[in-house]
């Protein structure tokens, strides 16, 4: 009975502290995926009994540990054999400024204000919105950015160079599943990605481990 309350309440708490740490959002875990953090968190408390409580027995904590192991092992399984359940349990990067504007509907959907935004950029030594192109908020809470041309690192209006559009290489296929989501900002069709990757030797998306688009530049297609 007491193994099976052991169970019951792990499983309980595995659940509980994954739908809390979606629910704080993004930044509440900054460096780290939301299943590591709960990983950890529970680990060390399962350690921390046995060294400290001395009514705690070392087998039910073996079997605590053993349970709690056996949860890892699977989800670690199932996120790299479905990406629909890679996408449920770590989440996907969010598209906060695209084009230059701030999408406030990705900033409330992952519980982010205008000031955490602002210190994000400025720790990308971005210190105006208006030398952003594009900002994606990363599964571990932090910012990947694109500057505006006229903003790069060498600023180009110093050295005369011609500018051109700045582009956001979007990944089609991963692991063999095609993203259709990206697919659709990519402007471009199912039946032209196939067309693509069979150019390239692919018979199906399925063949294919990675594929990326970048507007101007071929299709860049890796199997496994």
């Amino acid at each position: 009975m007491e193994f099976m309350s052991i169970a019951v309440e792990l499983i309980v708490g595995y659940f509980a502290l994954l739908i809390l740490t979606k629910i704080l959002g993004k930044t509440q875990i900054t460096q780290i995926s939301a299943f590591d953090f709960i990983s950890a968190l529970i680990l060390g408390e399962l350690v921390g009994n046995s060294l400290y409580d001395g009514k705690v027995s070392v087998l039910p904590i073996l079997t605590a540990i053993f349970i709690w192991g056996s949860l890892i092992f699977s989800t670690e399984y199932f996120t790299q054999k479905s990406r629909r359940f890679r996408h449920m349990l770590e989440g996907t990067p969010a598209l906060i400024i695209n084009k230059g504007k701030i999408n406030f509907d990705e900033l409330k959907k992952n519980h982010l204000d205008l000031n955490q935004l602002q210190h994000l950029l400025r720790a990308k030594d971005i210190f105006s919105v208006r030398e952003c192109e594009y900002a994606l908020l990363e599964s571990d809470g932090t910012l990947s950015v694109i500057r505006k041309p006229l903003y790069e690192i060498v600023q180009r209006q110093d050295l005369n160079i011609p500018t051109k559009n700045a582009t956001l290489p979007l990944s089609l296929i991963v692991d063999g599943e095609i993203v259709y989501d990206n697919l659709k900002l990519a402007e471009q069709r199912e039946d032209w990605l196939l067309s693509e990757i069979k150019k390239q030797g692919f018979l199906s998306s399925k063949d294919v481990l990675y594929a990326e688009w970048e507007e101007g530049e071929s299709l860049l297609v890796q199997g496994y």
